[in-house]
C-alpha cells in the first residue's frame, strides 16, 4: 500500500468549506438532471416523483419498509422473487423517517437517498483531496455525479447509501480511524451485498498493517551483523508503548466490526428460510443472480454479434461495440489505478466491486448502475481534468458541462423507458 500522506483533512465546518465547491457542483448538476427529468417526464404525463420513488426496486424496499420481511413474488416460470434479497439499512430509515415525519415510505426513501448522494460526494472528495489535493476532489466528485447513469443516485434506491458509507469508511482506514472504519463497513454491509467489498478493503489494509508493523519489530530487534554484538535498544516510552498498543485494539476493534453486517444479515436469512449458512444464495437464485465467472455476460455481448437470417442488425452489433469498449475501459481504468499506485484497500474495494458486478449472472441492464459505487476508478480521469484545468480552465468546464448535459438528457430518456431494474 502506498503511503496516502499526511493530509488529513478535519471533520467539522472546517471541512465542510473545504469540501463545498464539490458539494456545490454536485448539488448543480443532480439538480439539472431533475429538472430535465421532470421536463421530459412532463412532457410524456408521466410523473417524474413516481419515476423517482415508486418504480423497480424502489418498491421492494418501501414494502419492506411497510410490511417487513416475508413478501413474494411467483413467477409462471418456476422463479420466486423474494423481498429477503434486499438488505434491510435503507428500508429501516425509511421506517424511521416516515414515523418521525409526515413523509410517505417512498418519500422517506427519496429523502434518505438524497441526503445520502451528498454525503458519498462529500466522502469522495474526502478520499480523493486526502490522496491527491483539493482540485483533484472537486474533480472526482463532478465525474462521479455526470457518470450516465447519475439519476440513479438522486432515486431512492440503495447505491447513493451504499456509496457513502464505503467512501466514508475508505478515508476512515486511510486515516488511521479502524473503529470507524470497521462500523462504516458494517453499515455498508447491511446496505448492499457488494458491501464484501468494502469489508475486503478493511481486511486487506488491517492485515498488511499488522504484517508490516510485526516485520518492523523484528527487523529492530535483529543485529546488525553475525559478528557484531547487538548494541542495548533504548527503553520504551510508556506513553508510546501505550499509543501503539491502543492503535493495535483499534484495528482489531475495526476488522471484527466490519463484517458483523452482512454476515449477520445473511445468517439471518438462512435461519428464517431454514436453509442454513447458504440461504440467501437461494434466495438470490430466484432472482437467477448468481456468480459464474462472467461467462452469462459474456455469452449476452456475443449474441449481439450473432448473426441472424439476414446476418446482425447495425443496432445489435453497435450495443455489443459500445458493451466491449466498456468493459475494456472500465478494465484499463483499473489497471491504470493499479500502476499509479493508489493505496491497497482503494484497489481491493474497485476489484471486488467490479468482479462481483462484471462476473454476476443477473440481469445485464442493472450493471452500469452496479459499478456506480466503484468511485476510485475515477480518480484517474478527475486528475486528468484537474490537470487540463489549470492551464485550460474554460475548456475543462466546458468538457464537463456538455457531459452533464448529456447526462441529464440519458437519465431522464432511460427513466422513461427501460430505466434501471
Amino acid at each position: 500500500m502506498t503511503d496516502p500522506g499526511t493530509r488529513v483533512a478535519p471533520y467539522g465546518p472546517a471541512a465542510l468549506r473545504r469540501a463545498a465547491p464539490a458539494l456545490l457542483g454536485y448539488a448543480a448538476v443532480r439538480a439539472l438532471g431533475l429538472l430535465v427529468l421532470a421536463g421530459w417526464s412532463g412532457a410524456r404525463d408521466k410523473s417524474a416523483y413516481t419515476l423517482l420513488t415508486a418504480r423497480w426496486d424502489a418498491l421492494w424496499y418501501t414494502r419492506v419498509a411497510e410490511l417487513g420481511y416475508g413478501y413474494e413474488v411467483r413467477l409462471p416460470n418456476g422463479d420466486v422473487h423474494s423481498n429477503l434479497a434486499f438488505f434491510p439499512l435503507l428500508p429501516w430509515l425509511e421506517r424511521l423517517l416516515h414515523a418521525l415525519t409526515p413523509l410517505s415510505y417512498g418519500a422517506a426513501g427519496l429523502a434518505v437517498s438524497l441526503c445520502a448522494s451528498l454525503a458519498a460526494a462529500w466522502g469522495i472528495f474526502a478520499v480523493a483531496d486526502h490522496l491527491y489535493g483539493r482540485r483533484v476532489g472537486v474533480w472526482a466528485v463532478l465525474v462521479w455525479a455526470v457518470l450516465p447513469v447519475g439519476i440513479v443516485q438522486s432515486m431512492a434506491y440503495s447505491e447513493s447509501l451504499f456509496t457513502a458509507l464505503a467512501a466514508w469508511s475508505l478515508y476512515a482506514v486511510l486515516t488511521g480511524r479502524w473503529v470507524t472504519a470497521g462500523l462504516l463497513a458494517s453499515l455498508a454491509g447491511l446496505t448492499r451485498p457488494v458491501g464484501l467489498a468494502v469489508v475486503a478493503a478493511v481486511w486487506a489494509a488491517g492485515v498488511v498493517s499488522f504484517v508490516r508493523e510485526r516485520g518492523a519489530a523484528r527487523a529492530a530487534g535483529a543485529p546488525p551483523d553475525d559478528s557484531a554484538p547487538r548494541p542495548p535498544s533504548p527503553p520504551a516510552r510508556p506513553r508510546e508503548e501505550a499509543r501503539g498498543g491502543a492503535s493495535r485494539v483499534a484495528r482489531a476493534a475495526g476488522l471484527l466490526l466490519a463484517p458483523i453486517g452482512a454476515a449477520g444479515y445473511v445468517l439471518w436469512v438462512g435461519h428464517r428460510t431454514g436453509k442454513g449458512p447458504l440461504g440467501y444464495l437461494d434466495v438470490q437464485a430466484g432472482w437467477r443472480n448468481g456468480f459464474d465467472g462472467g461467462l452469462a455476460f459474456a455469452r449476452f455481448v456475443g449474441a449481439k454479434f450473432t448473426p441472424g437470417p439476414s446476418g446482425p442488425a447495425l443496432p445489435s452489433v453497435l450495443a455489443g461495440v459500445a458493451l466491449t469498449a466498456g468493459v475494456a475501459a472500465l478494465i484499463w481504468l483499473y489497471a491504470v489505478c493499479v500502476r499509479s499506485r493508489q493505496p491497497l484497500p482503494l484497489l481491493v474495494y474497485t476489484g471486488v466491486v467490479l468482479t462481483l458486478a462484471l462476473c454476476a449472472s443477473s440481469y445485464f441492464g442493472s450493471k452500469p448502475r452496479l459499478l456506480m459505487p466503484a468511485f476510485p476508478l475515477l480518480f484517474p480521469p478527475a486528475q486528468a481534468l484537474a490537470a487540463l484545468a489549470a492551464r485550460r480552465p474554460v475548456r475543462a468546464a466546458v468538457i464537463v458541462g456538455g457531459v452533464a448535459v448529456a447526462s441529464a438528457v440519458y437519465g431522464a430518456w432511460w427513466l422513461n423507458g427501460s430505466g434501471p431494474p
